[in-house]
Protein backbone atom coordinates (compact mmCIF):
# COMPACT_ATOMS: atom_id res chain seq x y z
CA UNK A 1 0.00 0.00 0.00
CA UNK A 2 2.71 2.41 0.46
CA UNK A 3 4.89 1.50 -1.88
CA UNK A 4 1.03 2.44 -3.97
CA UNK A 5 1.07 5.76 -2.49
CA UNK A 6 4.46 6.50 -3.41
CA UNK A 7 4.25 5.79 -6.94
CA UNK A 8 1.15 7.93 -6.98
CA UNK A 9 2.95 10.61 -5.70
CA UNK A 10 5.62 10.25 -7.66
CA UNK A 11 3.29 10.56 -10.99
CA UNK A 12 1.46 13.27 -9.38
CA UNK A 13 4.54 15.61 -8.94
CA UNK A 14 6.13 14.80 -12.35
CA UNK A 15 2.66 15.51 -14.20
CA UNK A 16 2.59 19.17 -11.86
CA UNK A 17 6.51 19.58 -12.87
CA UNK A 18 5.86 19.10 -16.23
CA UNK A 19 2.57 21.15 -16.89
CA UNK A 20 4.49 23.57 -15.11
CA UNK A 21 7.06 23.28 -17.52
CA UNK A 22 5.24 24.76 -20.47
CA UNK A 23 3.38 28.29 -21.08
CA UNK A 24 -0.09 28.34 -21.22
CA UNK A 25 0.17 29.50 -25.16
CA UNK A 26 2.01 26.30 -25.60
CA UNK A 27 -0.55 23.91 -24.44
CA UNK A 28 -3.68 26.58 -26.59
CA UNK A 29 -1.33 25.85 -29.73
CA UNK A 30 -1.65 22.43 -29.18
CA UNK A 31 -4.99 22.20 -31.27
CA UNK A 32 -3.63 23.92 -34.55
CA UNK A 33 -0.21 23.22 -35.68
CA UNK A 34 0.40 24.39 -39.22
CA UNK A 35 3.18 24.60 -41.68
CA UNK A 36 3.02 28.73 -42.34
CA UNK A 37 6.13 30.84 -40.74
CA UNK A 38 3.21 33.52 -40.35
CA UNK A 39 -0.60 33.15 -40.40
CA UNK A 40 -3.55 34.73 -38.82
CA UNK A 41 -7.67 33.91 -39.23
CA UNK A 42 -10.05 36.57 -38.17
CA UNK A 43 -14.25 36.70 -37.85
CA UNK A 44 -14.47 38.84 -41.11
CA UNK A 45 -17.67 40.70 -39.62
CA UNK A 46 -15.81 42.38 -37.06
CA UNK A 47 -11.74 42.06 -37.57
CA UNK A 48 -12.05 39.60 -34.37
CA UNK A 49 -8.59 37.96 -34.41
CA UNK A 50 -9.39 33.53 -33.64
CA UNK A 51 -5.67 32.31 -34.31
CA UNK A 52 -2.47 34.09 -34.83
CA UNK A 53 1.13 32.84 -35.42
CA UNK A 54 3.84 35.18 -35.60
CA UNK A 55 0.95 37.53 -37.46
CA UNK A 56 2.99 40.54 -37.16
CA UNK A 57 5.80 39.58 -38.92
CA UNK A 58 7.18 41.59 -41.77
CA UNK A 59 7.59 38.83 -44.91
CA UNK A 60 6.97 39.08 -49.11
CA UNK A 61 3.75 38.24 -50.42
CA UNK A 62 3.74 37.56 -54.26
CA UNK A 63 0.63 37.72 -56.03
CA UNK A 64 -1.56 38.44 -53.04
CA UNK A 65 -0.29 42.10 -53.82
CA UNK A 66 -3.09 41.92 -56.41
CA UNK A 67 -6.08 41.80 -53.75
CA UNK A 68 -4.96 45.71 -53.53
CA UNK A 69 -4.13 45.99 -57.17
CA UNK A 70 -7.75 44.33 -57.96
CA UNK A 71 -9.77 45.96 -55.36
CA UNK A 72 -8.21 49.84 -56.81
CA UNK A 73 -9.16 48.56 -60.33
CA UNK A 74 -12.68 47.71 -59.74
CA UNK A 75 -12.93 51.24 -57.43
CA UNK A 76 -12.20 52.88 -60.05
CA UNK A 77 -14.14 51.01 -62.73
CA UNK A 78 -16.84 51.49 -60.96
CA UNK A 79 -16.81 55.12 -61.43
CA UNK A 80 -15.12 54.83 -64.85
CA UNK A 81 -15.14 51.62 -66.75
CA UNK A 82 -12.97 52.55 -69.48
CA UNK A 83 -11.33 50.55 -72.30
CA UNK A 84 -7.72 49.99 -71.94
CA UNK A 85 -5.47 49.87 -75.16
CA UNK A 86 -2.54 47.22 -74.47
CA UNK A 87 0.80 48.69 -74.87
CA UNK A 88 4.16 47.14 -75.17
CA UNK A 89 5.28 48.56 -71.56
CA UNK A 90 2.11 47.04 -70.05
CA UNK A 91 2.91 43.85 -70.69
CA UNK A 92 6.44 43.80 -70.64
CA UNK A 93 6.71 41.97 -67.31
CA UNK A 94 7.72 38.20 -65.88
CA UNK A 95 5.46 35.74 -64.50
CA UNK A 96 1.90 34.39 -64.58
CA UNK A 97 0.29 35.96 -67.58
CA UNK A 98 -3.43 35.99 -68.61
CA UNK A 99 -1.83 36.35 -72.77
CA UNK A 100 -2.21 40.01 -73.07
CA UNK A 101 -0.68 41.64 -76.30
CA UNK A 102 -0.20 44.91 -77.81
CA UNK A 103 -3.19 46.05 -79.32
CA UNK A 104 -5.69 44.15 -77.31
CA UNK A 105 -8.15 46.18 -76.04
CA UNK A 106 -10.71 45.47 -73.03
CA UNK A 107 -12.31 47.07 -69.77
CA UNK A 108 -10.51 48.05 -66.12
CA UNK A 109 -13.15 45.53 -64.99
CA UNK A 110 -12.34 42.62 -67.06
CA UNK A 111 -8.13 43.40 -66.05
CA UNK A 112 -9.47 43.23 -62.05
CA UNK A 113 -10.85 38.95 -63.29
CA UNK A 114 -7.66 38.38 -64.90
CA UNK A 115 -5.11 39.39 -62.51
CA UNK A 116 -7.62 37.54 -59.94
CA UNK A 117 -8.53 34.65 -61.59
CA UNK A 118 -5.14 33.67 -63.32
CA UNK A 119 -3.14 36.05 -61.46
CA UNK A 120 -2.15 37.99 -64.47
CA UNK A 121 0.99 39.87 -63.84
CA UNK A 122 0.49 41.67 -67.41
CA UNK A 123 -3.23 42.17 -66.24
CA UNK A 124 -1.79 44.03 -62.75
CA UNK A 125 0.30 46.06 -64.97
CA UNK A 126 -1.71 46.94 -67.57
CA UNK A 127 -4.16 48.65 -64.91
CA UNK A 128 -1.74 50.31 -62.95
CA UNK A 129 -0.43 52.24 -65.97
CA UNK A 130 -3.91 53.19 -67.46
CA UNK A 131 -4.67 54.22 -63.87
CA UNK A 132 -1.70 56.01 -62.59
CA UNK A 133 0.13 56.23 -65.68
CA UNK A 134 3.23 53.83 -64.35
CA UNK A 135 3.64 51.09 -61.90
CA UNK A 136 5.60 53.40 -59.65
CA UNK A 137 2.77 56.16 -59.44
CA UNK A 138 0.07 53.24 -59.05
CA UNK A 139 2.23 51.44 -55.94
CA UNK A 140 1.49 55.74 -54.52
CA UNK A 141 -1.73 54.82 -54.88
CA UNK A 142 -1.69 51.16 -53.03
CA UNK A 143 0.21 52.69 -50.01
CA UNK A 144 -2.06 55.50 -49.94
CA UNK A 145 -5.04 53.22 -49.57
CA UNK A 146 -2.90 50.60 -47.21
CA UNK A 147 -2.80 53.82 -44.98
CA UNK A 148 -6.44 53.76 -44.93
CA UNK A 149 -6.65 50.29 -44.21
CA UNK A 150 -5.05 50.73 -41.04
CA UNK A 151 -2.35 48.46 -42.52
CA UNK A 152 0.77 49.87 -40.38
CA UNK A 153 3.32 47.08 -41.84
CA UNK A 154 2.91 47.01 -45.47
CA UNK A 155 4.63 48.82 -48.71
CA UNK A 156 4.12 47.80 -51.77
CA UNK A 157 6.19 48.68 -55.00
CA UNK A 158 5.01 46.86 -57.61
CA UNK A 159 0.89 46.04 -58.63
CA UNK A 160 1.69 42.56 -59.37
CA UNK A 161 3.75 41.27 -55.91
CA UNK A 162 7.70 40.59 -57.99
CA UNK A 163 9.98 40.31 -55.10
CA UNK A 164 11.44 43.43 -54.07
CA UNK A 165 13.30 43.94 -50.63
CA UNK A 166 10.96 47.14 -50.04
CA UNK A 167 7.79 45.10 -51.23
CA UNK A 168 6.31 43.55 -47.82
CA UNK A 169 3.55 42.84 -45.50
CA UNK A 170 2.67 40.70 -42.40
CA UNK A 171 -0.59 38.06 -42.74
CA UNK A 172 -2.30 40.45 -40.23
CA UNK A 173 -2.62 43.50 -42.53
CA UNK A 174 -3.14 41.50 -45.55
CA UNK A 175 -6.49 39.87 -43.20
CA UNK A 176 -7.43 43.28 -42.67
CA UNK A 177 -7.02 44.02 -46.92
CA UNK A 178 -8.89 40.77 -47.65
CA UNK A 179 -11.66 42.38 -44.71
CA UNK A 180 -12.10 45.23 -46.95
CA UNK A 181 -11.94 43.72 -50.47
CA UNK A 182 -14.02 41.32 -49.58
CA UNK A 183 -16.58 43.90 -48.83
CA UNK A 184 -16.71 45.20 -52.72
CA UNK A 185 -19.26 43.10 -54.32
CA UNK A 186 -17.25 43.76 -57.45
CA UNK A 187 -14.57 41.91 -56.02
CA UNK A 188 -16.62 39.37 -53.77
CA UNK A 189 -18.71 38.20 -57.27
CA UNK A 190 -15.43 37.93 -59.06
CA UNK A 191 -12.91 35.73 -56.41
CA UNK A 192 -15.53 33.23 -55.60
CA UNK A 193 -15.62 31.99 -59.74
CA UNK A 194 -13.61 28.90 -60.04
CA UNK A 195 -13.81 29.67 -63.64
CA UNK A 196 -14.84 32.69 -65.65
CA UNK A 197 -15.05 34.36 -69.24
CA UNK A 198 -13.71 37.70 -69.61
CA UNK A 199 -14.91 39.60 -72.51
CA UNK A 200 -12.68 41.25 -74.79
CA UNK A 201 -13.37 44.48 -76.59
CA UNK A 202 -10.56 44.02 -79.53
CA UNK A 203 -10.28 41.23 -81.16
CA UNK A 204 -14.18 40.89 -80.04
CA UNK A 205 -14.25 37.63 -77.85
CA UNK A 206 -14.64 35.82 -74.43
CA UNK A 207 -11.61 34.01 -72.82
CA UNK A 208 -12.55 31.04 -70.75
CA UNK A 209 -10.04 31.75 -67.97
CA UNK A 210 -9.82 28.75 -64.32
CA UNK A 211 -8.98 30.19 -60.88
CA UNK A 212 -5.86 28.85 -59.41
CA UNK A 213 -7.15 29.03 -56.08
CA UNK A 214 -7.92 25.24 -55.83
CA UNK A 215 -9.58 25.98 -52.15
CA UNK A 216 -12.69 26.95 -53.90
CA UNK A 217 -12.94 23.19 -54.52
CA UNK A 218 -11.46 21.56 -51.62
CA UNK A 219 -13.08 23.17 -49.08
CA UNK A 220 -17.10 23.74 -48.47
CA UNK A 221 -17.62 27.38 -47.82
CA UNK A 222 -14.97 28.90 -49.61
CA UNK A 223 -15.43 31.99 -51.33
CA UNK A 224 -12.06 33.51 -52.33
CA UNK A 225 -9.71 34.96 -52.21
CA UNK A 226 -6.31 35.24 -53.50
CA UNK A 227 -3.23 32.53 -54.36
CA UNK A 228 0.56 33.77 -54.65
CA UNK A 229 4.27 32.49 -54.67
CA UNK A 230 7.77 33.03 -55.52
CA UNK A 231 10.54 31.34 -54.42
CA UNK A 232 11.70 34.41 -52.01
CA UNK A 233 8.30 34.23 -50.60
CA UNK A 234 7.29 30.85 -50.55
CA UNK A 235 3.79 29.85 -50.93
CA UNK A 236 1.07 32.15 -49.92
CA UNK A 237 -2.44 32.44 -49.37
CA UNK A 238 -5.26 34.46 -48.74
CA UNK A 239 -8.84 32.62 -48.33
CA UNK A 240 -12.36 33.20 -46.88
CA UNK A 241 -15.09 31.19 -46.28
CA UNK A 242 -19.10 31.47 -44.96
CA UNK A 243 -20.75 28.80 -43.47
CA UNK A 244 -24.74 29.41 -41.86
CA UNK A 245 -23.73 33.43 -41.85
CA UNK A 246 -20.50 33.13 -40.27
CA UNK A 247 -17.66 34.85 -42.46
CA UNK A 248 -13.90 33.78 -42.07
CA UNK A 249 -10.51 35.20 -43.05
CA UNK A 250 -7.35 33.20 -42.94
CA UNK A 251 -4.45 34.25 -44.39
CA UNK A 252 -0.40 32.36 -44.45
CA UNK A 253 2.42 33.46 -45.87
CA UNK A 254 5.50 31.08 -46.27
CA UNK A 255 3.27 28.01 -45.96
CA UNK A 256 4.37 25.05 -47.48
CA UNK A 257 1.01 22.90 -47.01
CA UNK A 258 -0.54 25.91 -47.04
CA UNK A 259 -4.35 23.99 -48.56
CA UNK A 260 -4.11 22.19 -45.48
CA UNK A 261 -2.98 25.09 -43.47
CA UNK A 262 -6.08 26.53 -44.59
CA UNK A 263 -8.39 24.31 -44.30
CA UNK A 264 -7.49 23.61 -40.08
CA UNK A 265 -7.56 27.18 -39.42
CA UNK A 266 -11.17 27.30 -41.17
CA UNK A 267 -12.31 24.09 -39.58
CA UNK A 268 -11.25 26.02 -35.97
CA UNK A 269 -13.00 29.37 -36.83
CA UNK A 270 -16.31 28.00 -37.76
CA UNK A 271 -15.72 25.64 -34.79
CA UNK A 272 -15.44 27.94 -32.22
CA UNK A 273 -18.17 30.83 -33.03
CA UNK A 274 -21.84 30.75 -33.20
CA UNK A 275 -24.38 33.17 -34.28
CA UNK A 276 -26.34 34.96 -31.13
CA UNK A 277 -30.07 35.87 -32.03
CA UNK A 278 -30.76 39.73 -31.49
CA UNK A 279 -34.26 40.25 -31.34
CA UNK A 280 -36.60 41.94 -28.72
CA UNK A 281 -39.40 42.32 -31.30
CA UNK A 282 -41.45 40.21 -28.46
CA UNK A 283 -40.72 42.45 -25.45
CA UNK A 284 -42.69 45.69 -24.32
CA UNK A 285 -42.71 47.78 -21.08
CA UNK A 286 -44.51 50.63 -19.71
CA UNK A 287 -43.09 53.48 -19.24
CA UNK A 288 -44.68 56.70 -16.81
CA UNK A 289 -45.81 59.89 -18.71
CA UNK A 290 -45.99 63.32 -17.16
CA UNK A 291 -48.21 65.75 -18.44
CA UNK A 292 -49.87 63.51 -20.96
CA UNK A 293 -53.71 62.53 -21.57
CA UNK A 294 -52.83 59.33 -19.98
CA UNK A 295 -50.24 58.43 -17.56
CA UNK A 296 -48.25 55.43 -19.45
CA UNK A 297 -46.99 54.55 -22.97
CA UNK A 298 -45.96 50.98 -23.63
CA UNK A 299 -42.04 51.28 -25.27
CA UNK A 300 -41.79 48.09 -27.54
CA UNK A 301 -38.92 46.38 -28.93
CA UNK A 302 -37.32 45.73 -31.91
CA UNK A 303 -35.69 43.12 -33.89
CA UNK A 304 -31.81 42.99 -34.40
CA UNK A 305 -29.10 41.56 -36.85
CA UNK A 306 -27.51 38.37 -35.49
CA UNK A 307 -24.23 38.47 -34.13
CA UNK A 308 -21.56 36.36 -34.60
CA UNK A 309 -19.35 35.65 -30.72
CA UNK A 310 -17.47 32.84 -29.48
CA UNK A 311 -19.82 30.46 -28.68
CA UNK A 312 -18.51 29.98 -24.79
CA UNK A 313 -18.74 33.60 -23.73
CA UNK A 314 -22.46 33.35 -24.13
CA UNK A 315 -23.10 32.77 -21.15
CA UNK A 316 -21.42 35.82 -20.16
CA UNK A 317 -23.45 38.37 -22.69
CA UNK A 318 -25.32 40.83 -20.79
CA UNK A 319 -28.86 42.10 -21.82
CA UNK A 320 -30.16 45.58 -19.91
CA UNK A 321 -32.80 47.37 -20.56
CA UNK A 322 -32.27 51.45 -20.90
CA UNK A 323 -35.47 53.32 -20.27
CA UNK A 324 -35.75 56.44 -18.61
CA UNK A 325 -37.90 56.23 -15.45
CA UNK A 326 -40.74 58.73 -16.82
CA UNK A 327 -41.10 61.05 -20.20
CA UNK A 328 -42.64 64.36 -20.76
CA UNK A 329 -45.63 64.86 -23.00
CA UNK A 330 -46.51 64.81 -25.53
CA UNK A 331 -45.01 61.14 -27.65
CA UNK A 332 -45.63 60.52 -30.62
CA UNK A 333 -45.97 57.06 -32.16
CA UNK A 334 -42.77 55.14 -33.29
CA UNK A 335 -40.35 57.76 -31.12
CA UNK A 336 -37.19 55.86 -29.76
CA UNK A 337 -37.70 55.74 -26.25
CA UNK A 338 -34.45 53.87 -25.26
CA UNK A 339 -32.70 50.74 -26.22
CA UNK A 340 -31.78 47.10 -25.16
CA UNK A 341 -28.33 46.76 -25.05
CA UNK A 342 -25.99 43.42 -25.28
CA UNK A 343 -22.12 43.99 -23.78
CA UNK A 344 -19.85 41.46 -23.26
CA UNK A 345 -17.01 42.58 -20.66
CA UNK A 346 -18.38 46.44 -21.04
CA UNK A 347 -18.10 45.80 -24.78
CA UNK A 348 -21.39 47.03 -26.73
CA UNK A 349 -22.10 43.45 -29.53
CA UNK A 350 -25.26 45.06 -30.17
CA UNK A 351 -28.78 47.36 -29.34
CA UNK A 352 -32.15 47.38 -30.29
CA UNK A 353 -34.47 50.46 -30.28
CA UNK A 354 -37.39 50.57 -27.65
CA UNK A 355 -40.08 52.90 -29.59
CA UNK A 356 -43.59 54.27 -28.62
CA UNK A 357 -46.52 51.64 -29.54
CA UNK A 358 -49.00 54.76 -29.40
CA UNK A 359 -49.35 58.39 -28.66
CA UNK A 360 -49.95 60.51 -25.52
CA UNK A 361 -51.16 63.76 -26.34
CA UNK A 362 -50.31 66.76 -23.84
CA UNK A 363 -52.89 67.98 -21.58
CA UNK A 364 -54.35 71.84 -21.81
CA UNK A 365 -53.70 73.26 -18.63
CA UNK A 366 -57.17 73.81 -17.10
CA UNK A 367 -56.64 72.95 -13.17
CA UNK A 368 -53.48 74.02 -11.05
CA UNK A 369 -50.38 72.43 -12.45
CA UNK A 370 -49.74 71.10 -8.54
CA UNK A 371 -52.79 69.24 -8.95
CA UNK A 372 -52.06 67.76 -11.85
CA UNK A 373 -48.96 66.89 -10.36
CA UNK A 374 -50.57 65.09 -7.15
CA UNK A 375 -53.05 63.47 -9.46
CA UNK A 376 -50.47 61.95 -11.75
CA UNK A 377 -48.52 60.16 -8.37
CA UNK A 378 -51.81 59.08 -6.97
CA UNK A 379 -52.55 56.59 -10.20
CA UNK A 380 -49.13 55.69 -10.30
CA UNK A 381 -50.04 54.09 -6.63
CA UNK A 382 -52.98 52.88 -7.11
Amino acid sequence: MVVLLKKTISLFLCVLFFSLSFPVSVWADVQLQISAKSAVLINADNGQLLFAKNENDRRPMASTTKIMTALITLETAAVDNKIVTITDSMVHVEGSSMGLKPGNKLSLKSLAEGMLLVSGNDAANSAAIAISGSAKAFASLMNKRAQQLNMTDTHFVTPSGLDDDEHYTTARDLAKLAMAAMQNPDFAEITCQKAMKVQYVDPVQTVRYTNHNKLLSLYDGCIGVKTGFTKKSGRCLVSSAERSGIRLVAVTLDAPDDWDDHQKMLNYGFDKLTRYKIDDSSYSVQVPVVGGLTNRITARGSAGDDIVVNADTIPNIKRTVELPAFLYAPVQEGQTLGAVRYTLNSETLATTELVAAGSVQKVKISKNIFQIFLDWIKDLFI
